[in-house]
This record gives C-alpha cells, structure tokens and sequence, in this order.
C-alpha cells in the first residue's frame, strides 16, 4: 500500500509570493510607482517599500527554499518594475533583474513559475484610465504579459495570468485592479471581472499558439462553501457561490465560456459587461493546461443573513457564520482538510484537467526572542495535514495533481500588509513599523519541511 502512495519524481514542491510583499526596492533601478508604494503604513500594517528586501536578498532566500528540498518557486513579475507607466517604455534593469533572480532559481534546480499580475496596478495607469475599467489598460497589460512570455518562457515553463482570479468578481476588486474612481456596483465588478478576463484568455491563446513546452493555467481563491444547515435555501446559496466563484472562472478558462446561470443573472437584472462579439470568439479557443487554487480556510453560509436581492459574487459579504466543526486559527480561518481533498476532486473531476494546488499555509503570530528557535507546530500540523489530505486526493479519488506549493514560507507582509499574520517556515526579522535586521531565521516547520521532502513526501 506504501508504494502505491508514493508521488511520481516529477511532483512539484514549492513555495508562492507576490513581488509587492517580497522585493521592496520600491524607488530603484528606474522602477515605476505601482498603487502600492503610495499605500502609507498604519497603526497595524506596514509601508510597501522595503518588504523584506529579497530584492538584495534572493539568493539566501533562494539557499532557504533549496535546504528545504523544494523544487519550484512562483513568484510574480512586477508591471511597474518592468514597464515604469504600464504602457510606455521597457525598463532593462527591471528585466534584467528578473533575469538574474531566475537564472538563480534554475542553478539550484528550482523551476520559476511566473505571475503575471498580483494586483499591484501600476500608478500611471490607474490615475490616468482607472485601471482595468479601461480597454486601454486590458490592451496594455496583454502588450507587458507578451513582452515577458516571450523573453522568458526558455527558461520558465509554467505560468499564471491573474493570483486569485475569483476576486475580481467580488467586491476586492475594486482594491486590486486599479480601479480608483467609480460607484463600484455590480455593472463595474461585471466590466472589471471581463476584461481581466480577456487579458488572461488572451494571453494563454499567445502562449499555445507560440510556445508548445510552455504550460498556462487559470488560478482561483478557492472557496469551499458548506450550508450552515440542511434547509434547502442553505444548500442552494452554497451552491451559487460555487457556480458564481468557482465554476464561472473555470470554465471560462477552458473554453466553455461564462456559467449559464452567471450569464442569466446578469441579463435579468441589466448588467452591463462589455462583452464584444470579437471577445466571444476569443474566449471559444481558450484551454487550459492546468487549474491552479489558493487554499486556506472552508467557509460556512447561511441564507438567513444574505440580504434580499444581493447579488450571488456578494453572498459571502454577510452570509458567513462561524463553523462549529473545525478549529479557527487567531483570524477565525477554519483549518479544514477535508475541504483541500475536496476542492482538488471537485475540480479534477469535473474538468479532467490537471489540479494544481499553488497556495496553502496559516497564518500565526509569532515572535522570536532572538536565540530559541520559534516551535511552529500548528503550523506542521496545518502542513501535514493537507498534505494528506492531497494525496488522499490523489490515491483514493484518482485525481491529477502536479504539486503542492505553500504559500509565503519565508515571511513576506500579509496582503494587507500586516507583517504580524506569519505564514513561513522562515521567520524574518522586522515587525510592521521596525525593520530590525530583517535576519532569516529558520522554525522548527523548515527542518520538518525538509525531513518530509527530502523523501518526496513519501512518509505522509
């Protein structure tokens, strides 16, 4: 029975970031603004500008990741670092710092999966055309994404478009396209949502028409949605929300277009989409050649709190309920494995496509003394956990699964910008308002991380 759980040789093991929440050098090497250096700290979260300096640092961050026995690392080309306005000129010392932080990956036998977009608009763009409300930056931002592909894709062969493409259909999106003006309704998240859309199509159409080794694949936050109760009313606002935020997404990257039932809700309640007959001929040759997800947390839905008439994407705005079932981390996170297995099956099953889970982790407080190394059980446990549960995915539900890749496991600020919300197996050094010394210090999960991979996770 152990041999037949063992993963293929091939299986990816790594570790996700995004360029804002890593690099820091915010004002160098001809580096355009993005929405996020004019971002100032607050009481509770940081500035943008210095990260955790990877920029200067990748190749001991780059040492920590191959003492890991990991494989992969995705990280994410910033727009505003390569093309300063967005639309204008290449910046070669922005490339070419992307060029040497790959090269440095591939001599470590790490393979670089690259994203395209990890909503860091830059500045130009959004203060000028409201960033991707316009066709202009749809237009730009296909222009930038080509430039790359072409110039990387010898040596990066596994790309993404948009990180958690599903939050552009919710109300994030109007934090993280750019967006910077408007009333922010349902006919702007639907035209956001589309054109986003398009770029991503476009884009994945460029790679498999002029790259046959090169491999794209559409990338979620996975929302696993349980019904508070068994009423009949619970079970089908739980179901929306999967068709609204999962499926639509999906499909739309395989070919099959936009959800029927998303398609209908937007005709019957007027919501415009700039949606061109040109659009609908593109999107009929998009494929996919994996599915990608974000997976942290299961979240529980009651219709008795959704408001009347709210739309579907918006059911999870006030329709959550605590789970009574699963432990919580300090942010009220379900930690729910089975929910893991669950979405990798869903998915594989449904789409017969490979499944590529891209970003797990919990995030935990955490502090260090400055001698005692900082014992992160929860944090093996939420690891270990999944990691079985992906493999239960595998080995009893016969699903496709190229690899497992944690997300932040070198401390980067949380998304919104809250250095205190850990999620690595490396702490770093800095708090949200001191930068400290910014010192890598390896958690008791690095050396377990590195016992299990070593084996290719073979004793889980």
């Amino acid at each position: 029975m152990t041999e037949k759980r063992k993963l293929p040789s091939t299986f990816l093991w790594g570790n996700s970031v995004s360029s804002m929440q890593t690099e820091g050098a915010w004002n160098e090497d001809s580096k355009g603004l993005s929405v996020y250096d004019v971002r100032p700290a607050t009481d509770n979260t940081s500035d943008w500008h210095v990260a955790i300096d990877e920029y200067h640092r990748y190749d001991e961050d780059l040492d920590l990741l191959k003492n890991m026995n990991m494989n992969m690392y995705r990280i994410q080309i910033s727009w505003s670092r390569v093309c300063p306005d967005g639309d204008g000129d290449f910046n070669q010392k922005g490339i070419d710092f992307y060029d040497r932080l790959v090269n440095a990956m591939l001599k470590r036998g790490i393979q670089p999966m690259i994203c395209l977009y990890h909503f860091d608009m830059p500045l130009n763009l959004a203060q000028k055309y409201n960033g991707f409300m316009s066709q202009h930056v749809v237009d730009a931002f296909v222009r930038f994404g080509k430039k790359m592909i072409d110039h990387f894709s010898d040596r990066a062969k596994y790309w993404i478009v948009f990180n958690e493409h599903n939050l552009y259909f919710q109300d994030e999106v109007f934090n993280i396209s750019g967006c910077e003006s408007g009333d922010k309704s349902l006919d702007d998240m639907y035209t956001i949502f589309h054109h986003t859309m398009m770029c991503h199509i476009r884009l994945a159409n460029y790679i498999h028409e002029n790259y046959s080794d090169v491999k794209i694949g559409g990338m979620l936050a996975y929302q696993q949605i349980y019904p508070a109760t068994s009423k009949p009313e619970d079970v089908w606002a739980a179901k929306q929300v999967q068709e609204f935020l999962n499926f639509n997404i999906y499909d739309a990257d395989t070919g099959r277009g936009y959800s029927l039932e998303v398609m209908q809700y937007a005709k019957n309640h007027g919501i415009e989409k700039d949606i061109t007959d040109e659009d609908k001929e593109i999107m009929k040759k998009a494929k996919a050649d994996f599915l990608a997800f974000s997976y942290y947390s299961s979240w529980v839905l009651s219709s008795n709190k959704i408001p009347e008439g709210e739309a579907p994407s918006r059911y999870l705005n006030k329709g959550g309920v605590e789970s009574k079932y699963v432990k919580t981390n300090d942010w009220g996170w379900a930690i729910d494995p089975l929910g893991f297995r669950n979405a990798i099956t869903t998915m594989y099953n449904y789409y017969r496509i490979p499944i590529f889970p891209i970003e797990n982790g919990i995030g935990l407080k955490e502090t260090w003394d400055g001698e005692h190394m900082i014992e992160d059980d929860e944090r093996i446990a939420y690891h270990r956990d999944h990691i079985k549960a992906m493999k239960d995915a595998i080995f009893d539900d016969g699903a496709e699964v190229l690899g497992y890749l944690g997300w932040g496991l070198i401390d980067i600020p949380s998304s919104h910008a809250d250095m205190e919300k850990r999620y690595g197996a490396v702490y770093v050094n800095r708090s949200n308002h001191d930068l400290k010394d910014l010192k890598r210090v390896p958690k008791k999960s690095f050396y377990w991380f590195q016992k299990v991979l070593k084996d290719n996770g073979d004793e889980l």
